[in-house]
Parts: structure tokens; sequence; C-alpha cells
């Protein structure tokens, strides 16, 4: 037997049993960037057998101060494919496959089905609600984060426990990303390590479970903090995602997105709203037709939806467009 995992074998917690049961895991991971990377990194040392890594994004320069599995070298190449190699240079012994596409809820119910456990890295509104609503149907667990600024959290979700819609149904329209608030690599670092302790704890099966767990990293303080929903009920009614595919010419479409973010909307026809205006298609004659809101991440098209039921309107379905 390798020595590999010596120091970890050694935990009463994990042991030879222990050991082996991260060996026939599969985990799939979506998102190859700031908290997939130390994710995809734990996970491999702890000799978990198979990695399904998911992102269609490649590297960039400015990817490098917080995604410590890629080089200069990489900058260009799919993301999958350099966290791939650089995993299989640092553990042989595990099998990495790699899926360089967009989380759509066309692929994530088979992605989600293959798996022990479900870890969302990807730090998109859309993607959390697409995999927790796969999650909950197949009853997976799913370990999510987010990290925005100096400020994050992460929860294991689903498999037993309440979805990730039963804790958040609603989303803050103002809420930014890394991209117009910044992120320090260190909270990264920090979170993705937490949700890899968190899946390698599923994955266990340590008591007292996860499930039903938020634990919350302020990188300012800097302190932890959380709160349990375990019994938390699931949400009756809620605004699915579907892919731009699923588009059919009876929709509505209403584009959240700028005309200076966006020029043109890859949906003919489509109708330009912001947040803070979609009220106004409550004022027109009531229709059967199905309002499809769509912008860049979900965020807006969350929000939007929101103000749309709340009055009255119910016939709605949200796109991510990327």
């Amino acid at each position: 037997m390798t020595d590999r995992y010596a120091r970890q074998r050694v935990l009463p917690e994990v042991g030879a049993t222990g050991q082996a049961r991260l060996a026939a895991a599969s985990v799939v991971v979506v998102g190859a960037g700031g908290l997939g990377c130390p994710v995809l990194q734990y996970l491999a040392g702890a000799g978990v057998g198979r990695l399904v890594v998911v992102d269609h994004d490649r590297v960039e320069e400015t990817n490098l101060h917080r995604q410590p599995l890629y080089a200069m070298a990489d900058i260009g190449k799919l993301k999958v494919e350099a966290a791939a190699a650089a995993l299989r240079r640092f553990n042989p012994g595990i099998a990495v496959d790699v899926v360089a596409e967009c989380l759509t809820p066309q692929n994530a119910t088979a992605l989600v089905g293959a798996a022990d456990v479900v870890v969302d890295a990807a730090d998109s509104f859309a993607a959390t609600y697409v995999l927790s609503d796969a999650c909950l149907a197949a009853a997976k667990p799913l370990v999510s984060a987010s990290v925005i600024g100096m400020t994050g959290y992460a929860g294991a979700f689903c498999g037993g426990g309440p979805s990730y819609r039963a804790v958040f149904p609603d989303v803050a329209v103002e809420g930014g990303t890394c991209a117009t608030l910044g992120v320090l690599g260190t909270a990264v670092a920090v979170l993705g390590g937490l949700q890899a302790h968190l899946a390698l704890h599923l994955l266990l099966g340590l008591e007292p479970t996860v499930l039903g767990r938020v634990i919350t990293f302020d990188a300012r303080r800097p302190g932890f903090g959380g709160f349990g929903f375990a019994g938390s009920p699931e949400p009756e009614k809620f605004v699915p995602f579907i892919a731009p595919a699923e588009v059919t010419a009876d929709d509505l479409v209403v584009d959240l997105r700028s005309l200076e973010e966006a020029p043109q909307s890859p949906f003919a026809g489509a109708r330009r709203l912001d947040v803070d205006h979609v009220a106004a298609l409550l004022a027109e004659p009531p229709s059967s037709r199905r309002i499809v809101l769509c912008c860049r991440s979900g965020q807006r098209s969350l929000a939007a939806a929101d103000r749309l039921r709340e009055g009255g309107r119910d016939n709605l379905a949200l796109v991510a467009l990327g």
C-alpha cells in the first residue's frame, strides 16, 4: 500500500476503510477557477478516486493570483485541460475526467447522476440553482461556495438536507462580481479549502453531518461564522433556469442587459428592460405567453422574476447567457 496517504489514514476518522471509500468515490467539480483550484488540489491529494472537472473557460493572466493550478505557460489553454494535467502530475493514482462545457440545465442531470458528491465552485447564480435543482431531484449532496471581495461562505445542501433554494430563495440584484468588486486570493483559498473539507466529510460519512450548515468567512476581520438550516422547507414554486435552446417563438423574451453590455440579443424580438423597469410588464394586458428573463449570470433574472411574481405573473423562466 502506498505511503502517500499515511498521514491521513492514521486518523481514526479515516483509517483503511475511509481511504477505500475515498478511492471508490466520484466527485464532480463545476468550476476550475479560484474556488475550484484548491478544491481539486485537496480532493486529489486526499485520494478521491475520480474527479470530473467541468468548465468552459480558458486561463487568463488575471486568474493567476488566485488559481495556483495554472502557470504563465497555461494562458490561453482550456482550464479543464490545464487543471487535469496538473492533477495527474500531482497524483497519477486517480482518474481525472474533463468536460469543457458550460454547465446547463441540459447536462446537469447526467453530471449529477454520476457523482457521489457535487461541488459547486462556479461562483455563478445560475450554476448554483441549476445544480441545487438537479441534486435535490437525485438526492445527491451539493457543496456550494461563493466569495466576493473579502467575504464568502460554504455550505452543504441537498442529499437529504434542504436545497440551496430552501435557504436562499431570493438574490440581491446589487450584488457584484469578482470582476467588479475584486477578490483576495487567500480568501478564495480559505473557502475553496473549506469546500474540499466539507466534501471529504460527506464522502467519509462523518458525524454530525455537515448537511444543513453554512459556514461564513470574513477575511477582513478575520473571523468565521455561520448558521444551520436543517428542516428548512422547500419552496412550493420556483422559477426554473432553462437552456437558450429551450426558448420558443411563443415566449416573450426580456433581455435585462443594457445595449452597452450586449448590443445584440441572441433572441430575435427580445425586449430590453432593466430590473427596475421590468414591472412595466404588469401594466400590460394579461397573457398566456411565458416570460423568459435573461441576463449574463442569472442574478438580474432572478431579481426580475421576484418582482413579476409579486405582481401575479408566474409563467416565467430564466436564462443565463454567460
